[in-house]
């Protein structure tokens, strides 16, 4: 009883210290941007590129200006547009494979590829383009949620030395993480770069993340993504495709990704002094292992992107999460690799995890596993009002 007391006493003291310092901030101060709203301190240039990328970002594509044949949705905001546009979703695509006669994962590129397009633009001449389905070979499902985009751009601006660094630094972690780079072709340079971006960390620039959506999420062709995907793996029915060629000259990608470049962080919630109690709670059961509380970026000619710290409690890097991983392989990120998902914005999210299974805090720890296990048996084994103030912690992210 005595250690539970003296507990409870240090983190009140903690609370109190952290709630008075917080009373004391100058009247002055600027409120961060809400969800939506561009970083602060954008020049005039930056924030006419940021309201035309919003603009490109929520435009409805028709197959006149290239949607399709096959696609995900006709626009970017679609997805994206909890709680605002540029959130995430609970929209789920599904991806598939097999395991193949050499034991590795085989995408079926034959098949349409790993990913499902779950419409199609109907009859164009003498074809009909209709919603992929999952072949019947495929032996492999798995799920992906729609991400939050919030605050990209500052991870973006992020150098690929510190999520090295990272990895170099949890080889030592006690509980085992060690954590790996994703390293991934850069289409911009023909090099390899870091990979920050999607689920299994599969994209490296904010850039090429846009290229890619625009096609494989609107069949919509651009320089860097100049190939149309076939239709079910029939690229013979692409003679039908009503706008063949280039469909966007590269103007529409370079809106999206200044939109998700001066796009903000996700604002923190109120911190109460059961969410600081929390905080404390997450780092001694060792989820900022992953969880990075902080990063910086590196020098940058955007003067709000340039040396900033900014909390995304994520590495960004891939780590065996043994169970929960969801069997796909996308470069080094095997079928048990995710990339640590970002926890900033938590409060607005309503289904948790890559697949969405969960609808809770708790459901989403205990589906820990793999180098996430120690930590999911540390939170399993916390009284109800530990557990408490770690919920309070989360929801104030």
């Amino acid at each position: 009883m005595a250690s539970r007391v003296s507990f409870r006493t240090g983190l009140v003291v903690l609370a109190a210290a952290a709630l008075a310092s917080l009373a004391f901030t100058p009247s002055n101060s600027q409120p961060a941007p809400d969800f939506g709203e561009p970083l602060a301190g954008l020049d005039a240039e930056e924030l006419e590129r940021f309201e035309e990328g919003l603009d490109e970002f929520s435009e409805v594509e028709t197959p006149e200006q290239g949607l399709g044949p096959v696609f995900n949705d006709v626009s970017c905001g679609t997805c994206h547009l909890v709680p605002s546009v540029g959130g995430g979703s609970e929209i789920l695509e599904t991806r598939f494979g097999r395991t193949g006669d050499d034991g590795l994962f085989d995408s079926m590129p034959e098949f349409g590829g790993g990913l499902i397009q779950k419409n199609g633009i109907g009859i164009a001449d003498l074809c009909e383009y209709l919603a992929e389905i999952v072949p019947g070979e495929a032996t492999i499902l798995a799920d992906r949620r729609t991400t939050p985009l919030f605050g990209l751009g500052l991870v973006d601006a992020t150098p690929d030395s510190t999520f090295y660094a990272l990895a170099t630094a949890q080889k030592f972690h006690p509980d085992g993480i060690k954590g790996v780079v994703s390293v991934v072709p850069r289409i911009a340079t023909g090099r390899n770069a870091v990979g920050k971006f999607g689920w299994k960390a599969q994209v490296p620039s904010l850039f090429q993340f846009s290229g890619d959506a625009y096609l494989n999420e609107m069949g919509v062709t651009n320089p860097e993504f100049p190939d149309e995907n076939c239709p079910g793996g029939d690229c013979d029915s692409l003679s039908c495709n009503p706008l063949p060629g280039m469909n966007d000259d590269g103007s529409g990608v370079d809106g999206f990704h200044d939109f998700m470049t001066f796009l903000a962080p996700p604002p923190r919630g109120p911190i109460t002094a059961s969410a600081l109690a929390g905080d404390l709670i997450f780092r001694g059961i060792g989820c900022a292992g992953c969880h990075q509380p902080t990063l910086r970026t590196g020098p940058n000619p955007v003067a709000a992107l340039h040396k900033v710290s900014y909390s995304p409690f994520s590495d960004f890097l891939l780590h065996d999460m043994g169970a929960l991983g969801d069997g796909i392989t996308q470069n080094k990120a095997t079928g048990t690799r995710m990339r640590t998902a970002p926890l900033w914005g938590l409060r607005k999210i309503t289904r948790f995890l890559h697949d969405g299974r969960a609808t809770t805090y708790e459901q989403a720890i205990l589906a820990h596993d793999g180098q996430g296990k120690k930590a999911r048996d540390r939170f399993a084994a916390l009284p109800g009002w530990k557990k408490n103030l770690l919920y309070a912690f989360l929801g104030s992210l």
